[in-house]
């Protein structure tokens, strides 16, 4: 189910989570809640895509609400883990696992209901990922904060948004639904955007 690439042997973020997700790791497949709020806001008929999916609970979610899910990683033993769980619940066929490291990986303009990704920042990403929405579709995306950084010093900053980020970076058309910090220190933001770009 997970088409492994083998140009991916080496990569840092495939050694790093996949490390993460060896032996001794238990997911608990529970969906975020912002993918939670973002189903519930009603995308339009059509799938999802979750970007840095790993063993996802979201991507379950979605799939468990008759969805087509494209769930993206870097790491195919955390896509291993998803497709079991998939399978153990009868969701196998609702899922496309893609194996890929999107630093370079570009969805398809106006092919996804809803985008989702939680966890993740890349600046050069966010502007494709919204341009996957379709008309009358959702993005919701959660990223660390510059004050994640403040906190631990050792996150780079480009794991973390800067002001304004990422509402400012939405292309022309969307509204915007909720915009938030989150967390006691405000260390994650999320945001929940339509794309209106039929009316303008």
């Amino acid at each position: 189910m997970v088409q492994i690439q083998p140009g991916l042997a080496g990569n840092p973020d495939t050694l790093r989570w996949n490390a993460r997700y060896g032996a001794g790791f238990t997911p608990s497949f529970d969906s975020h809640p912002l993918a939670a709020r973002a189903l519930a806001a009603g995308p339009p008929v059509g799938s999802v895509l979750e970007l840095a999916s790993g063993p996802s609970g979201s991507a379950l979610l979605a799939a468990s609400a008759g969805r087509a899910v494209t769930a993206v990683d870097a790491s195919d033993v955390g896509l291993r883990l998803l497709a079991a769980e998939a399978q153990r619940r009868g969701l196998a066929d609702l899922l496309t696992l893609v194996h890929a490291d999107l630093v370079t990986w570009r969805p398809e303009e106006a092919s996804f209901a809803l985008v989702i990704c939680t966890g993740y920042w890349d600046r050069e990403l966010f502007g494709p990922a919204a341009c996957a929405v379709t008309d009358g579709g959702l993005i919701a995306w959660e990223a660390l904060t510059a004050a994640a950084a403040r906190l631990r010093p050792t996150i780079p900053a480009q794991w973390c948004v800067g002001p304004g980020e990422p509402a400012r970076l939405l292309p022309a058309g969307f509204e915007i639904i909720d915009f938030r910090d989150v967390g006691e220190a405000h260390t994650r933001r999320q945001l929940i955007a339509r794309s209106r770009r039929s009316r303008g």
